[in-house]
This record gives C-alpha cells, sequence and structure tokens, in this order.
C-alpha cells in the first residue's frame, strides 16, 4: 500500500462574516463562511431573505417575463382562431360572397 495517501486532518478554525468563531475537524486550517447558526434566518427566527448573488431580483424577473410571455401566447391564439373562423376554401370564399 502506499504511504502518505490520506490528506493533513485539522482542527478548522471556521469564521462567518457575522463575526462568529467555531472550530470544527477539516481538511483545511482555515475556513470562511457567510452564514452560520448564529446568523442564519432558520436558527434566529428573523424574516429575511439571504440574497446571494441578487437571486431573488433575478427570480423576480423571471416571473416578469414569464407573465408577459403568457400574455403575448394569448394574444397569437387568439388572433389564430379569428383567422381560423374565415373561409377555408375558395369554394367558402364564393359562398360566403353570394
Amino acid at each position: 500500500m502506499k504511504a502518505n495517501t490520506h490528506p493533513q486532518y485539522y482542527d478548522a478554525q471556521v469564521i462567518c462574516v457575522c463575526g462568529n468563531r467555531f472550530t470544527v475537524g477539516s481538511t483545511q486550517e482555515l475556513i470562511h463562511v457567510e452564514l452560520c447558526s448564529k446568523c442564519h434566518p432558520f436558527y434566529t427566527g428573523e424574516q429575511r431573505f439571504v440574497d446571494s448573488a441578487s437571486r431573488i431580483q433575478k427570480f423576480q424577473q423571471k416571473q416578469t417575463k414569464a407573465s408577459e410571455f403568457k400574455a403575448q401566447s394569448k394574444q397569437k391564439q387568439e388572433l389564430k382562431k379569428e383567422q381560423d373562423q374565415g373561409p377555408k376554401t375558395l369554394r367558402e370564399m364564393l359562398m360566403q360572397a353570394k
């Protein structure tokens, strides 16, 4: 068997953006995180959005685009129905002209 195949294991220092620090076991000596149990809304009971990379705005933009697309497709369907109600053959056109 090969020697030294396992990585070095450390008691890692975890540092949160809120300033909370704690230790865990890891292969890295220092870990930086954005959320921890002291500041995460699930654990604190606060009602706030954790927005990373503007995901909430992106979702809202997708929702508005989807509603606009739905309205446009509905208009297209109504226009197509109006066109389909007209005469389909030359004979039907001549019968309506009489």
